[in-house]
């Protein structure tokens, strides 16, 4: 185990990037805003205490596009067992969009450069006058800092040297968190992180793998996931790995492939179709599924007596393994003993601190996106 919530098996490579160490050293001593939002010792743009007046609304809407909503979204359904609170998210421009205008709303509008179209035109068709405002922007005179004033709302400023896909753990997923009821402060477990060798190790051990598969052209980063709540930490994940490495003719692409539902579609291909692909399986261990019962089985199938629904999937996960290893196909494997937000925070820290050193390693700039803004600059051309 790397941590006490989470059991971690890495690829089979024996062989560490010694650049990786010197990277990653080099990494944790910088001044990195993003690795500060990691850390205890980050300070929030807003005030707890602030927060008590919103904390009655049972009803939340976020707002926002890719990082500005992903991370929020993968804390509230990975942990949404300790959540009372309906979030709604707002996190794309839909055709057929149902209001209901029955229902208090508080509003949560996220957008760093407070400029975002999609984000613009949701906040004007779900904003009601009845409605309570946060806006989360940075500290500039944009679009969002504006309405936020007209709706007299709370704004809170969006650190600047944090891109949204980095932000998971800065007030654009912790304002939210406090809001779910969660604490924000066990999320940041960096201080810990980086005195635990075995994290260090597995994380090290990791990205020199992942290197070595990408000179190998594997480029296909197959999420395995048996576990329903971790859909959107996986978005999240997908978002991070895609916007952050994916420059110069370089890159990952990362495929989120849900089990045990594509055992019958996709799997075929992964077992005995090309190889660039290499695997992470994701399991989470809980003791809340009830016991299957005999009468309901035929007897040629009363094995499954007493069996449930995390025996069968673990079993299906370990079997996957085990044809994996047969046929020599590359996969780790994280195992979660905990849902709670320590072991969560751990994660985000894992894969964050993977992508910053995989994009170091590939020699670009993994904070920027600057394709994706050609695309923003060329829409406003045609809508002006």
């Amino acid at each position: 185990m790397i941590t006490p919530g989470i059991f971690y098996k890495n690829f089979k490579i024996n062989k560490i990037d010694s650049n990786i160490k010197k990277k990653l050293r080099t990494l944790i001593n910088e001044k990195n805003q993003v690795l500060q939002s990691l850390s205890i010792g980050y300070k929030d743009s807003f005030n707890k205490k602030n927060l008590k007046i919103y904390k009655n609304y049972k009803n939340v809407r976020i707002i926002g596009m890719g990082g500005s909503s992903l991370g929020t979204q993968a804390i509230y359904n990975f942990l949404k067992d300790k959540i009372k609170k309906n979030f709604k998210f707002i996190d794309n421009l839909s055709p057929k969009i149902k209001i209901n205008n029955d229902k208090k709303y508080l509003n949560l509008v996220v957008s760093k450069s407070g400029n975002t179209i999609e984000t613009i035109v949701n906040s004007s068709i779900f904003i009601k006058k009845k409605d309570k405002n946060i806006i989360i922007t940075e500290n500039k005179k944009n679009y969002l800092a504006k309405l936020g004033e007209k709706l007299k709302a709370e704004i809170v400023h969006h650190n600047n040297f944090i891109g949204g896909r980095y932000s998971v753990l800065s007030e654009v997923g912790m304002l939210p968190a406090e809001l779910m009821g969660l604490d924000s402060k066990k999320f940041r477990q960096f201080n810990n992180l980086i005195k635990n060798k075995k994290y260090l190790n597995a994380l090290i051990s990791s990205v020199s793998a992942t290197i070595y598969y990408i000179k190998k052209k594997k480029f296909n980063s197959v999420i395995i996931n048996y576990d329903e709540d971790a859909k959107d930490l996986f978005s999240w994940y997908q978002q991070l790995v895609a916007e952050s490495l994916g420059k110069k003719n370089n890159g990952l692409l990362p495929i989120i492939s849900n089990m045990p539902k594509d055992n019958h579609s996709v799997m075929q291909l992964y077992l005995d179709g090309f190889k660039n692909n290499f695997f992470t399986f994701f399991y989470v261990h809980e003791n809340n599924y009830p016991k299957f019962l005999s009468k309901n089985f035929l007897p040629s199938h009363n094995f499954l007596s007493k069996k449930n629904i995390g025996d069968i999937c673990f079993s299906q996960k370990k079997a996957t393994e085990r044809v994996f290893s047969m046929k020599n196909i590359p996969y780790r494997s994280f195992e979660i003993k905990k849902r709670d937000e320590k072991t969560l925070g751990e994660l985000f820290s894992f894969f964050i601190l993977e992508t910053i050193l995989i994009g170091r390693a590939l020699k670009v700039d993994p904070y920027n996106q600057p394709a994706v803004e050609l695309i923003k600059k060329e829409t406003k051309k045609l809508l002006v």
